[in-house]
């Protein structure tokens, strides 16, 4: 019956290789159940209550992904804008956490009118298929730099006087990341199905050693848990006075911003990773995939945590084979297990998801001979994608200068007929943004 719905064999896949790329992208991704609620905590929330707030978020979006999209993808409280929502709106502008939840509440309710009018398609489909390969490569080198650089791992360090240079290779994380990586890379070079679940399991088990100390332990033994209440930050948001002000419309117009461009670039450059783009270059059932994060984000607001988007360690599901919704039932069936077992999952070091996204890394490079290296109308805006999204730190800024120059050269050069008017528009809202420095 799930073979018939998901269409598995139809598309080359079995059950097996389903669950297993399932497994892995949860297993890359379970990180946010300890972080999000740390980040979260840091803005006065009450720890506990994130926790099952971030399992129960990632459940319901990843189901929506799953049995309404049917496509590989996982989604979470997304990184980077949980920290803006605890570290800049809680903490240095010094808003309540209750405001922001507010906002990340219409954040989502915006996002599911957008995408019922078919605005969030239309970004998606007017960027160019050039570009939507280099997307897939930048998110690969972005990935890639974020496992390596992670702070618990060190391999990339800041630099004095260079941006970043090579850390302290003899570290317990460091060493057991390149472990990782070598002993992935082995599997995968002699085909064993599951390789990258299995090195990352190998790694986690491997910190336990005595003196390595890279794994931690649940603090007090137990492995199973009830989850913690929801009720010190279930549907706590703030009243119209609150909502009317101009601090609460620039806060909600970055959470947009950020997460919109966020998801518009995982979307096409996993699906372009695994070969899910149309002759088109278009995402499949993309608006029902859209409305899953626009959906997560707004039920996720109300139970009591930080927007929800789709994960970029989807693409290790993608790695291992996975293609269709059976991938993102069996994580989201995976996170709803998670609320019983959170002090098991939260195990998994730094180190093993760090190896992780480095071979994910390399798996996304792939699209790059799909670009077109003979139009430099077509390779400069894809070059630009690709290396900023690392040295930004940022999706959205890569998928920016992207757009700009693509849409400058084109009219520079007089071939400003292969434009249209949303990648117009687009081009436009990213001017207004750097003029306006909005969301720095």
């Amino acid at each position: 019956m799930l073979d018939k719905f998901f269409n598995i064999t139809g598309l080359g896949s079995n059950m097996k290789t389903e669950i297993v790329a399932g497994l892995t992208t949860f297993a890359t991704m379970a990180y946010i159940l300890a972080v999000n609620p740390y980040f979260l905590s840091v803005a006065g929330m009450d720890y506990g209550a994130v926790m099952t707030a971030t399992a129960l978020s990632a459940v319901i979006a990843t189901l929506v992904m799953a049995l309404v999209a049917k496509l590989p993808f996982a989604l979470a409280p997304g990184m980077g804008l949980n920290a803006f929502f605890a570290f800049t709106v809680c903490g240095v502008m010094g808003c309540s956490w209750q405001l922001a939840l507010t906002a990340v509440f219409a954040e989502g309710i915006i996002f599911l009118l957008l995408t019922f009018f078919n605005v969030r398609e239309a970004i998606i489909n007017s960027i160019p298929t050039n570009i939507k390969h280099a997307i897939s490569v930048g998110i690969g080198l972005f990935i890639a730099f974020i496992g390596l650089a992670h702070k618990d791992v060190g391999i990339i360090v800041p630099g004095q006087g260079i941006p970043v240079h090579l850390g302290d290779l003899h570290s317990p994380g460091a060493l057991l990341c390149i472990l990782g990586i070598i002993v992935i890379g082995v599997l995968l070079i002699r085909k064993v199905k599951g390789a990258i679940l299995i090195g990352l399991l190998a790694v986690t088990v491997v910190g336990l050693i005595p003196g390595i100390g890279v794994t931690s332990l649940p603090k007090d033994g137990a492995l199973v848990s009830l989850p913690p209440s929801l009720d010190p930050i279930f549907f706590k948001f703030v009243g119209m006075e609150e909502i009317l002000s101009w601090k609460f419309v620039s806060i909600l117009f970055v959470f947009l911003f950020v997460d919109m461009f966020d998801t518009v670039g995982t979307l096409v450059g996993v699906a372009s990773k695994a070969d899910l783009l149309d002759k088109d270059g278009r995402v499949p059932r993309v608006k029902q995939a859209l409305f899953a994060d626009a959906i997560g984000t707004t039920v996720g607001a109300v139970m009591g945590t930080s927007t929800v988007t789709t994960y970029v360690e989807s693409a290790a599901g993608v790695a291992e084979g996975g293609k269709t919704g059976m991938t993102s039932l069996t994580v989201a069936f995976m996170f709803f297990l998670a609320l019983f077992f959170t002090p098991l999952f939260t195990m998994i070091p730094a180190a093993a998801s760090s190896s992780v996204l480095v071979i994910i890394g390399i798996f996304m490079m792939s699209p790059i001979t799909k670009i077109n290296f003979d139009d430099y109308s077509e390779f400069i805006p894809a070059f630009l994608t690709m290396i900023m999204m690392p040295l930004t730190y940022s999706i959205a800024e890569g998928i920016a200068f992207g757009m700009l120059s693509y849409v400058v050269l084109k009219v520079l050069t007089g071939r400003y007929k292969e434009l249209n008017i949303p990648m117009i528009c687009i081009a436009l809202i990213f001017v207004l943004k750097y003029i306006y420095n909005i969301g720095e």
